[in-house]
Formats: C-alpha cells, sequence, structure tokens
C-alpha cells in the first residue's frame, strides 16, 4: 500500500499531535497562529490535505488559505519518502499561485524548493531582544499630551465600540499593504481577541487626548517570553516621531508582567524598521521564507 493524499475537513487534533511532534524535531512551529486556528476554525475557510500511511496514520498535513498562502509539515519518521514533494504539487496543481510558508527556512525545505523550480517571493525576520539591553528599551517617556491605556481602561473611559472602531481604523491605516494584518473587519479582529493567550491589558493604546494615536498589541508565551505581536500608527499619527514611544509601551507592560525576551516579527525589505529595531537592540534569531512559483 502506498501514501494516499486526499482533503479533510477541520483535521483538528491528530494534525495537532503531528504539529507537535515536528516542532519538536525541528525546533521551529510548521505552522503559523492562523493556520493553527484554521485546523478547527471553519470560519477561516483554509483548504486542509491529509497524508495518510499504509496503516491509516497521519504523516503529513498541508493547508492552503484564501489569501493563496500556504503551510505544511511531514512526520520526521516520514521523510525522505517523497511525500512532501507530492504535497507541493498537489498544492500547485490546486493553486499554482499558492505561496509556500518555510518556518526557519531549514536545509530540507530549500532543496524541496529548489527541485520544484520555485523562487523567494517574501522573507520574514524574527528578531528578538533581553537581558539589559530589553531593559533599557522598556524605559517609557511619553510626549506631552499623550497618554498610555490598556484596552479595559480605554473602555471604561469612551465605550466598547469607540474603542474598537478607532483600533481598527488605526490597524487598517497602518496596514492597507500588508497581506495578512491589512483589511481588517470587526468580526477579524474579534476573532484575534479570541485567542486563549489575549489579555486586554496586553493591548496598548496610545491617546492625544480622545484620539488614538496608535496602539501596540502584545503577547505573553507560556515561556513568558513576550511578543510584539502587532504595532501600528494611525495615518494621521505618522512622522511625528511616535513609533519609538509606541513601541516602548509595549516593551514596558512585557517587562512588568515577567518577561526577560521580547521576540518580533518582521519583513525583510522593511529597512527602517528592521534598522529601528537594530538600533533598540533586536537581533535577528530565525527567518521564515515564502517560495512560489515563477518567482522574478
Amino acid at each position: 500500500m502506498t501514501n494516499k493524499i486526499a482533503e479533510v475537513t477541520l483535521p483538528g487534533d491528530s494534525a495537532r499531535s503531528l504539529l507537535t511532534t515536528v516542532e519538536a524535531h525541528d525546533k521551529v512551529a510548521a505552522f503559523s497562529e492562523q493556520f493553527l486556528a484554521g485546523l478547527d476554525d471553519a470560519r477561516l475557510e483554509h483548504t486542509h490535505l491529509a497524508c495518510t500511511g499504509p496503516d491509516g496514520d497521519l504523516v503529513a498535513i498541508a493547508a492552503l488559505a484564501p489569501d493563496d498562502s500556504a503551510e505544511l509539515a511531514v512526520d520526521p519518521e516520514h521523510r525522505g519518502r517523497g511525500i512532501g514533494t507530492q504535497l507541493v504539487d498537489v498544492l500547485l496543481e490546486r493553486n499554482p499561485k499558492a505561496g509556500l510558508w518555510a518556518h526557519g527556512d531549514l536545509p530540507a525545505a530549500r532543496a524541496l524548493a529548489k527541485s520544484r523550480g520555485l523562487g523567494v517571493t517574501r522573507e520574514l525576520l524574527v528578531m528578538a531582544i533581553n537581558g539589559d539591553e530589553l531593559r533599557e528599551a522598556a524605559k517609557v517617556e511619553l510626549p506631552e499630551g499623550f497618554s498610555d491605556l490598556g484596552y479595559s481602561e480605554a473602555v471604561e473611559r469612551w465605550g466598547t465600540e469607540t474603542v474598537e472602531q478607532a483600533w481598527l481604523d488605526a490597524n487598517n491605516h497602518a496596514f492597507e499593504w500588508h497581506p495578512e494584518q491589512g483589511g481588517w473587519d470587526l468580526d477579524r479582529l474579534h476573532r484575534g481577541m479570541e485567542a486563549e493567550w489575549f489579555d486586554p491589558q496586553g493591548v496598548r493604546l496610545l491617546y492625544e487626548g480622545d484620539s488614538l494615536a496608535g496602539f501596540h498589541w502584545t503577547k505573553m508565551h507560556p515561556d513568558e517570553t513576550g511578543e510584539v505581536y502587532v504595532v501600528g500608527l494611525d495615518s494621521s499619527y505618522r512622522r511625528k516621531g511616535l513609533g519609538d514611544p509606541l513601541l516602548r509601551i509595549g516593551l514596558n507592560h512585557l517587562v512588568g508582567q515577567g518577561s526577560s525576551e521580547v521576540k518580533l516579527y518582521v519583513e525583510a525589505d522593511n529597512g527602517a524598521a528592521v534598522a529601528r529595531y537594530e538600533n533598540l537592540g533586536f537581533l535577528t534569531v530565525q527567518k521564515h521564507i515564502v517560495y512560489q512559483q515563477n518567482a522574478s
């Protein structure tokens, strides 16, 4: 008997178990947060392909999102048998525009991409800061007239509808160019707030009077590593020197919550942002790559 690839609906726990095994072996997660959520959330409209072995066990999983992004994982014990290549071929047959994420850009992923003539179309850096550099970067001095409020405090003052609409507007102004973060509606915002790790006080909002200048949505991982999850300035507050204090208010919150290390994700071609993070003390610790057909 041979391996079989078939479309499945919401693979859930079986896929999560496989992904846990893969992460323990590779030291990097094969599926990002949104793709993990898509395993059992039909609202994300992900298409899932499962590869089962002769005994019916799940040996590989792939997912394709409506935005043409895709991720896949193969059980370490079943590698070297062409399963990854099969999955890639099926994904590209279904959607020739699919962009395949290679988290950590591991050698096997690079080899597979090369064998299928795929080129790099996106590079996402993981940067991290810790120790004295983090403590220094977490020091905040707000400009006169500005205040730093948590989500709950802001809601108490202005109401949920007003705060969330301002937050959503700032997000969409800041990320109108971004394939995952831009074009959100309230439903998409609320789905993000449904995450188990969501902490209302971890959403830091920078106000000038009653106007929202920007937001810094932080995330705390189980090991107490902090993350700059999303940070964005409203378009009317750009080029006013507010990026630095906006970043620092989130770092200050994470350090106050016990984080001794903070990481963030940034596009490699966003030179200004990378330089700003490096100046604060962040270092690149990992890379995630998107491979695609007909890459220029």
